[in-house]
């Protein structure tokens, strides 16, 4: 007899949605379970800005119908604000954007995967950039 409870359950995740754990997980596990890069522009902020702006990326969860059409979690915005703080939530005039984001790639690195939902081959790369760098 086959129980099909915990079978149909698995079967059932979207292809984003299986994207989107993926991709929490590479923000969640930056460096292991995704190449983590920065560019020049945000490698030139402070150190302590730097780490508070990675921490925000790792739990990042104000994904919005507008920074996330898709439902595959691999955009986001951090912004700070006139009193130098960090946050996920757009202050009226930011003093500065940092944008990240997820691309899928082949296992080599060199081409889009043909597959995002499969780790098997793909691998992610989470770049962190300056807005004024995108």
């Amino acid at each position: 007899m086959r129980r099909e409870g915990s079978a149909m359950s698995a079967c059932t995740i979207s292809r984003s949605e299986r994207i989107a754990g993926l991709n929490d997980r590479a923000r969640q596990a930056m460096g292991l379970a995704c190449v983590a890069v920065a560019t020049e522009g945000f490698r030139a902020l402070p150190d302590e800005d730097q780490s508070r702006v990675r921490e925000l990326v790792e739990t990042f969860d104000a994904f919005t119908s507008d920074n996330d059409p898709y439902g595959e979690r691999d955009f986001g915005a951090i912004y700070q604000d006139s009193d130098g703080r960090w946050t996920t939530t757009r202050p009226a005039r930011p003093a500065e954007t940092v944008f990240w984001q997820i691309d899928a790639y082949d296992r080599d690195l060199r081409f889009g995967s043909e597959d995002p939902a499969n780790p098997a081959v793909t691998r992610r790369v989470l770049t962190i950039m300056l807005a004024s760098e995108h």
